[in-house]
């Protein structure tokens, strides 16, 4: 049975540089996060700030995962497809509770019980991800290889949209060209006040970009065939 790699050193994940021991970090960051916005502690502000620091870095993962490491997966991975299609759907369900929850608002009373319901997926995708998905790369890659691909997945990580967009495929390329106008819209948003809604005009400028975006890869398409 292959090994989870919660319980593997980080030599044995390819060094600090790897993509394994890169999404382990990541994974641990987001636990902390959600431990402290559960313990109720701090003021009403600073558990926005965390709440929004879990968004943040729930998002740009998960993007840069299915842009960088799931195809790899899906290529290398005889039960691939089987195991990314059940952590994009998972990815799915967060993000469709997380919009929920920025629609709705902080002071709405079913803010932390979708809150609750969204880290419990998180958890659970965590548990999927170092238990049955990551350690078929190592399996598959050599130390300098995961090195390699970590650096990738950091690179699109850093530029990653950082709030959910449920209508946004969990695939390339189209992930990919919608990602570009969604990340600088995100981003923009991140320089507000935790909590604060983003403009409608922005909203509605965002709106725009995808849909150009979407014309553009439907031309690709067309003109591939």
């Amino acid at each position: 049975m292959t090994q989870s790699i919660a319980e593997q050193s980080v030599e044995e994940l390819g060094g600090e540089g790897s993509v394994l021991a890169r999404q382990r970090r990541d994974h641990a960051e987001l636990e902390c996060l959600m431990g402290l916005y559960e313990s109720g502690r701090g003021t009403r502000e600073e558990r926005r700030r965390t709440l929004k620091d879990v968004v943040q870095l729930t998002f740009s993962h998960a993007f840069a995962e299915e842009t960088v490491l799931w195809p790899a997966l899906r290529r290398l991975a005889p039960d691939g497809e089987e195991l990314t299609a059940r952590v994009e759907s998972e990815h799915q369900r967060i993000n469709d509770l997380v919009t929920e929850m920025e629609r709705i608002g902080a002071d709405d009373p079913r803010h932390d019980e979708l809150a609750a319901e969204a880290f419990a997926l998180i958890r659970q995708d965590i548990r999927d991800e170092e238990d049955l998905l990551l350690p078929r790369l190592r399996d598959a890659l050599d130390a300098a290889r995961l090195r390699r691909l970590g650096s990738v997945w950091e690179s699109v990580r850093r530029t990653a949209p950082t709030h959910p967009h449920p209508v946004v495929p969990r695939r390339p390329p189209a992930n990919a060209v919608l990602g570009v106008p969604l990340s600088a819209f995100d981003r923009a948003r991140d320089l507000l006040p935790a909590g604060t809604r983003a403009p409608r005009g922005r909203t509605l400028a965002a709106a725009g970009f995808c849909l150009a975006a979407a014309w553009l890869i439907g031309r690709a398409v067309r003109r591939g065939r």
